[in-house]
């Protein structure tokens, strides 16, 4: 039964990582900002243009359905450019593997880095999700993602990061925001916690309250909740490199029209 449950796993991810007839957002940052711009251990969110991507971005209601984590030298030295395999993500048909950045150059992109981390926990991070490499995607969580090819019920929003949740629950398999998240709560950094007020059980100290972050669990984590995380920054290639409005040439669109009639 299980074979046959990855068979047609497989077949739903073919046609689920095919690209939508809709054209995506471009890329808000040239190429050289993107990559100059990164650090290790940020994670990139990227907007996706396949049919999978558009189910995660109407469960999630985000403009991200991808996320990546650079990992920067970690595996290859600086000298190999453009082909250097500086990110670590969890693809739906090639399950979790090392890539080049070049490949989200087009993509609408957005880096998320996390606050307070040491280098060496930064490494600890990385040196986790580079351990993944070579595992599978969990294609459990695909087959409630492929009804909505066909038709998009009116799911109420508390119950859709439940439907992102139904995986294997195999500690092997991951979807891309959850092997994140997993590398993250690897060196206990949080990204949502659920905090909960406990009462002392001290009778010397009654209505004495704590309280306490509980980590969720990593399958309950979204590409987006990267970006809602009040622990990461948000970081804009284009204002780090010192944006000038004054910079840009503006044109007044009558003086377009105008132009095009001549």
């Amino acid at each position: 039964m299980k074979s046959i449950l990855d068979g047609i796993g497989k077949v739903l991810a073919r046609h689920l990582s095919q690209p939508t007839q809709r054209e995506p957002r471009g890329a808000t940052a040239p190429p050289e900002k993107l990559r100059s711009t990164l650090r290790k251990g940020d994670v990139l969110l990227v907007e996706g243009a396949s049919r999978f991507s558009v189910a995660i971005k109407y469960l999630t209601q985000s403009t991200w359905s991808h996320a990546a984590l650079y990992i920067g030298d970690a595996v290859d030295p600086p000298e190999e450019g453009e082909d250097a395999r500086v990110i670590v993500e969890a693809d739906i048909r090639e399950g979790i593997r090392l890539m080049p950045l070049s490949i989200y150059y087009e993509r609408h992109t957005r880096i998320c880095r996390p606050v307070g981390l040491s280098t060496e926990e930064i490494d600890s991070l990385v040196d986790y999700a580079v351990s993944r490499i070579g595992g599978r995607y969990d294609l459990k969580n695909i087959f409630d993602l492929a009804r909505y090819l066909i038709q998009r019920p009116p799911v109420p929003g508390h119950w859709r990061r439940r439907l992102l949740s139904i995986g294997s629950g195999d500690p092997t398999r991951a979807i891309c925001s959850s092997l994140i998240a997993q590398a993250f709560h690897s060196v206990s950094y949080p990204i949502l916690p659920e905090f909960v007020r406990y009462e002392s059980a001290d009778p010397r100290r009654p209505g004495i309250e704590k309280e306490y972050a509980h980590i969720r669990h990593h399958s309950l984590f979204a590409p987006s909740d990267f970006d809602l995380s009040p622990y990461f920054d948000v970081i804009k290639p284009t204002v780090e490199y010192g944006f000038n409005p004054k910079d840009i040439n503006w044109r007044h669109p009558y003086e377009a029209i105008a132009d095009a009639h001549e």
